[in-house]
Protein backbone atom coordinates (compact mmCIF):
# COMPACT_ATOMS: atom_id res chain seq x y z
CA UNK A 1 0.00 0.00 0.00
CA UNK A 2 1.57 3.01 -1.06
CA UNK A 3 1.50 6.15 0.97
CA UNK A 4 0.79 9.95 -0.51
CA UNK A 5 4.41 11.57 0.36
CA UNK A 6 3.97 14.51 2.67
CA UNK A 7 3.82 18.03 1.08
CA UNK A 8 7.10 20.04 2.26
CA UNK A 9 5.77 23.16 4.21
CA UNK A 10 8.71 25.66 2.71
CA UNK A 11 7.30 24.42 -0.91
CA UNK A 12 3.44 24.60 0.30
CA UNK A 13 3.28 28.05 2.68
CA UNK A 14 2.66 31.25 0.85
CA UNK A 15 4.73 33.29 -0.68
CA UNK A 16 4.85 36.78 0.77
CA UNK A 17 6.16 38.51 -1.82
CA UNK A 18 4.47 38.84 -6.17
CA UNK A 19 7.18 39.44 -8.46
CA UNK A 20 4.30 40.64 -10.70
CA UNK A 21 4.46 43.42 -8.89
CA UNK A 22 7.53 44.21 -8.77
CA UNK A 23 8.66 47.85 -7.96
CA UNK A 24 11.30 50.16 -9.61
CA UNK A 25 9.11 53.28 -10.57
CA UNK A 26 11.23 55.16 -8.79
CA UNK A 27 14.34 53.82 -10.49
CA UNK A 28 16.85 56.04 -12.86
CA UNK A 29 19.14 54.28 -15.34
CA UNK A 30 20.42 57.37 -16.04
CA UNK A 31 20.49 56.67 -20.18
CA UNK A 32 18.46 55.62 -22.37
CA UNK A 33 18.03 51.86 -23.04
CA UNK A 34 18.90 52.23 -26.58
CA UNK A 35 22.32 53.71 -25.23
CA UNK A 36 22.41 51.33 -22.25
CA UNK A 37 22.12 48.18 -25.14
CA UNK A 38 24.87 49.79 -27.07
CA UNK A 39 27.30 49.69 -23.86
CA UNK A 40 26.15 46.43 -23.01
CA UNK A 41 27.64 45.01 -26.60
CA UNK A 42 30.33 47.36 -26.90
CA UNK A 43 31.67 46.40 -23.51
CA UNK A 44 31.18 42.43 -24.24
CA UNK A 45 32.75 42.53 -27.14
CA UNK A 46 35.81 44.65 -26.85
CA UNK A 47 37.13 44.28 -23.53
CA UNK A 48 37.12 40.33 -23.63
CA UNK A 49 39.38 41.30 -26.75
CA UNK A 50 41.49 43.92 -24.96
CA UNK A 51 44.91 42.47 -24.21
CA UNK A 52 46.00 42.98 -20.61
CA UNK A 53 48.32 45.84 -21.00
CA UNK A 54 45.49 47.65 -23.06
CA UNK A 55 44.37 49.02 -19.71
CA UNK A 56 44.35 52.61 -21.59
CA UNK A 57 42.02 51.49 -24.25
CA UNK A 58 39.42 50.33 -22.08
CA UNK A 59 39.92 53.05 -19.44
CA UNK A 60 39.09 55.60 -22.71
CA UNK A 61 36.22 53.42 -23.58
CA UNK A 62 34.73 53.92 -19.78
CA UNK A 63 35.11 57.36 -20.18
CA UNK A 64 33.10 57.90 -24.00
CA UNK A 65 30.05 56.30 -22.22
CA UNK A 66 30.08 58.60 -19.31
CA UNK A 67 32.60 57.15 -16.94
CA UNK A 68 35.31 59.33 -14.82
CA UNK A 69 38.87 57.55 -14.53
CA UNK A 70 41.62 59.28 -13.45
CA UNK A 71 45.24 59.02 -15.03
CA UNK A 72 47.01 55.75 -14.78
CA UNK A 73 44.11 53.47 -13.74
CA UNK A 74 44.38 49.83 -14.50
CA UNK A 75 41.21 48.63 -15.57
CA UNK A 76 41.48 44.51 -16.20
CA UNK A 77 39.37 43.30 -19.04
CA UNK A 78 37.14 40.94 -17.30
CA UNK A 79 35.91 43.42 -15.15
CA UNK A 80 32.55 44.78 -15.57
CA UNK A 81 30.56 47.90 -15.57
CA UNK A 82 26.83 47.99 -15.04
CA UNK A 83 26.30 51.81 -16.06
CA UNK A 84 30.17 53.30 -16.01
CA UNK A 85 28.33 56.77 -16.23
CA UNK A 86 27.46 56.54 -12.39
CA UNK A 87 31.02 55.46 -11.96
CA UNK A 88 34.25 57.83 -10.59
CA UNK A 89 37.66 56.50 -10.36
CA UNK A 90 40.87 58.24 -9.16
CA UNK A 91 44.21 57.97 -10.04
CA UNK A 92 46.55 55.20 -10.29
CA UNK A 93 43.59 52.64 -9.47
CA UNK A 94 43.50 49.31 -10.23
CA UNK A 95 40.42 47.02 -10.82
CA UNK A 96 41.56 43.42 -10.68
CA UNK A 97 40.05 40.51 -12.96
CA UNK A 98 36.37 39.44 -12.77
CA UNK A 99 35.25 42.63 -10.39
CA UNK A 100 31.67 43.61 -10.83
CA UNK A 101 30.68 47.34 -10.70
CA UNK A 102 26.78 47.09 -10.16
CA UNK A 103 26.43 50.84 -10.76
CA UNK A 104 22.51 51.10 -10.08
CA UNK A 105 23.71 53.79 -7.85
CA UNK A 106 26.96 55.66 -7.50
CA UNK A 107 30.18 54.23 -7.17
CA UNK A 108 33.01 56.67 -6.23
CA UNK A 109 36.68 54.67 -5.37
CA UNK A 110 39.32 57.22 -4.83
CA UNK A 111 42.94 57.62 -5.86
CA UNK A 112 45.79 54.57 -5.19
CA UNK A 113 43.20 52.19 -4.39
CA UNK A 114 43.20 48.23 -5.38
CA UNK A 115 39.62 46.78 -5.94
CA UNK A 116 41.20 42.95 -6.34
CA UNK A 117 40.02 40.31 -8.36
CA UNK A 118 36.34 38.81 -7.79
CA UNK A 119 35.18 41.62 -6.04
CA UNK A 120 31.37 42.65 -6.23
CA UNK A 121 30.42 46.39 -5.52
CA UNK A 122 26.51 46.12 -5.28
CA UNK A 123 24.66 49.35 -4.90
CA UNK A 124 21.14 47.92 -5.55
CA UNK A 125 18.68 46.12 -2.95
CA UNK A 126 15.17 45.43 -2.43
CA UNK A 127 12.33 46.41 0.34
CA UNK A 128 11.88 42.88 2.19
CA UNK A 129 8.73 44.11 3.44
CA UNK A 130 6.83 44.77 1.06
CA UNK A 131 5.12 42.14 -1.59
CA UNK A 132 5.83 44.48 -4.29
CA UNK A 133 10.40 43.79 -3.90
CA UNK A 134 11.09 47.54 -4.09
CA UNK A 135 14.52 48.04 -5.70
CA UNK A 136 16.19 50.24 -3.81
CA UNK A 137 19.35 51.71 -4.50
CA UNK A 138 22.31 53.26 -2.15
CA UNK A 139 26.30 54.66 -3.19
CA UNK A 140 29.15 53.39 -2.72
CA UNK A 141 32.35 55.50 -1.68
CA UNK A 142 36.13 53.68 -1.03
CA UNK A 143 38.23 56.21 0.26
CA UNK A 144 42.30 56.85 -1.12
CA UNK A 145 44.36 54.45 -0.67
CA UNK A 146 42.08 51.43 0.38
CA UNK A 147 42.44 47.74 -0.74
CA UNK A 148 39.77 45.37 -1.04
CA UNK A 149 41.24 42.07 -1.08
CA UNK A 150 39.87 39.45 -3.54
CA UNK A 151 36.61 37.71 -3.79
CA UNK A 152 34.79 40.91 -1.27
CA UNK A 153 30.74 42.06 -1.13
CA UNK A 154 30.43 45.55 -0.50
CA UNK A 155 26.49 46.33 0.10
CA UNK A 156 24.48 49.47 -0.87
CA UNK A 157 25.23 52.54 1.05
CA UNK A 158 29.07 51.49 2.51
CA UNK A 159 31.35 54.01 2.65
CA UNK A 160 34.93 52.43 3.47
CA UNK A 161 37.21 55.15 4.76
CA UNK A 162 41.22 56.06 3.41
CA UNK A 163 44.02 53.49 3.24
CA UNK A 164 41.63 51.28 4.90
CA UNK A 165 42.30 47.42 3.74
CA UNK A 166 39.37 44.44 3.78
CA UNK A 167 40.55 41.13 4.11
CA UNK A 168 39.57 38.37 1.36
CA UNK A 169 36.09 37.15 0.75
CA UNK A 170 34.58 39.88 3.10
CA UNK A 171 30.89 40.93 3.17
CA UNK A 172 30.75 44.77 4.14
CA UNK A 173 27.71 45.59 5.62
CA UNK A 174 28.75 48.83 7.24
CA UNK A 175 30.92 51.24 7.04
CA UNK A 176 34.61 50.96 7.97
CA UNK A 177 36.70 53.38 9.57
CA UNK A 178 39.71 54.77 7.66
CA UNK A 179 43.06 53.40 8.41
CA UNK A 180 41.25 50.40 9.53
CA UNK A 181 42.50 46.20 8.94
CA UNK A 182 39.24 44.55 8.56
CA UNK A 183 37.85 40.97 7.38
CA UNK A 184 34.91 38.74 8.00
CA UNK A 185 31.11 38.70 7.46
CA UNK A 186 29.67 40.42 8.55
CA UNK A 187 33.13 42.81 7.83
CA UNK A 188 34.41 44.41 11.37
CA UNK A 189 37.81 46.36 12.08
CA UNK A 190 40.34 44.53 13.64
CA UNK A 191 43.17 46.87 14.02
CA UNK A 192 44.59 49.89 12.62
CA UNK A 193 46.65 49.97 9.46
CA UNK A 194 50.49 50.20 10.26
CA UNK A 195 51.97 52.75 7.72
CA UNK A 196 55.71 52.89 7.51
CA UNK A 197 57.31 56.11 5.99
CA UNK A 198 57.78 56.59 2.06
CA UNK A 199 61.10 55.91 1.34
CA UNK A 200 60.57 56.54 -2.10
Amino acid sequence: MSHAPKPDPILSSEPFVDLRHYDQSNFERGKSGLWILVWWLVQAITFPLTPHNLSGLRCAILRLFGAKIGKGVLIRPTARFTYPWKVEIGDYTWVGDDVVFYSLDRIVVGRQCVISQKCYLCTGSHDITTPRFTLETAPIFIGNGAWVATDCFVAPGVKIGANAVIGARSSVFGNIPEEQVAWGSPCKPHYARKMLPNRL
